[in-house]
């Protein structure tokens, strides 16, 4: 138990000496992008090409957010059916609730499929 503490310790001074480093600077750090699948924009590129390519990163992650939003709805739909189909497990108020939450969420997770389609 010693042993680890002592390791966990310098672990700790190390980590610290490299954090609080004087030589250590912000150039030193960069962004780490994650793979979305987008293409970098060139270093040289346009405002005009960096607004291009900004709006279809933006499309891109609002699909994504959307697609998201139909499985989080798919799953309420079932989740609710479940228990609108219950029986005598689940309180009748509860029950009718489930009902027409899992009618809404399949009306409306359908008509966010059509707009979405649209665009």
């Amino acid at each position: 138990m010693a042993r680890f503490l002592l390791r966990f310790a310098q672990s700790v001074q190390l980590w610290e000496r490299q954090m609080v480093s004087p030589m250590r600077t912000s150039t030193a750090l960069s962004v780490v992008r994650d793979n979305c699948g987008t293409v970098p924009v060139p270093a040289g590129a346009s405002v005009s090409e960096r607004i291009r390519h900004l709006q279809a990163e933006a499309r891109l992650l609002a699909r994504e957010q959307i697609e998201a939003l139909e499985s989080a709805l798919l799953q309420i739909e079932r989740l609710s059916c479940e228990i609108a189909d219950g029986g005598e497990a689940y309180p009748v108020g509860v029950r009718e609730v489930a009902g027409r939450l899992a009618d809404d969420c399949k009306s409306h997770g359908a008509t966010i499929h059509l707009l979405a389609g649209r665009a």
